[in-house]
């Protein structure tokens, strides 16, 4: 089995890492760097639990070539914010208590980042929409859709407060 040499960013650090043809973005990320947010669901992108930013876009990481990536800027829910300075998402999701067993909520958070970066302000039905694809047994779908519209709001107010502090 050949392998080939596949330089990236994730979370904001360069890699060059050797890798096999077969072997997925998931399997990279979680088997080789340990990053275990994203998380093996279903295998087939259907799920949403592997889902981590690829240049800024959602994308499901479980069907996504590892070598397909090479050149690109890959953020897991780990590089989304930090321990002590939060992404405005992680925090929402957390002030909202929007999980029970937790094993969506990485892909949940990313689709949302990716939702807010190109929607700032979306309706609660083009939430729904962006969401629909991320599954959540646990039944905190109320609890998930608060969280967005607070994270919503944090962004917005972050924003403002960036430009306010620029101003003279």
């Amino acid at each position: 089995m050949t392998s080939h040499l596949v330089s990236l960013s994730v979370n904001r650090v360069a890699r060059t890492l050797a890798v096999s043809p077969q072997v997925s973005l998931l399997t990279l990320l979680r088997n080789d760097l340990g990053l275990n947010s994203p998380k093996y669901g279903c295998g087939l992108g259907e799920c949403g639990a592997c889902t981590v930013l690829v240049d800024g876009v959602a994308a499901r990481s479980c069907v996504i070539p590892a070598c397909g990536v090479a050149g690109r800027a890959i953020t897991t829910l780990e590089g989304l914010g930090s321990p002590g300075a939060l992404h405005p998402v992680q925090q929402a999701f957390i002030d909202e208590q929007a999980a029970q067993c937790g094993y969506c909520l990485s892909g949940m958070i990313m689709m949302t980042a990716a939702l807010l970066a190109r929607k700032p302000d979306p309706t609660d039905e083009e939430i729904r929409s962006e969401l629909s694809g991320n599954l959540c047994r646990c039944g905190t779908h109320l609890e998930i859709l608060k969280a967005v519209r607070r994270a919503a709001l944090l962004m917005q107010k972050t924003s403002q407060a960036a430009v306010q502090a620029g101003s003279p």
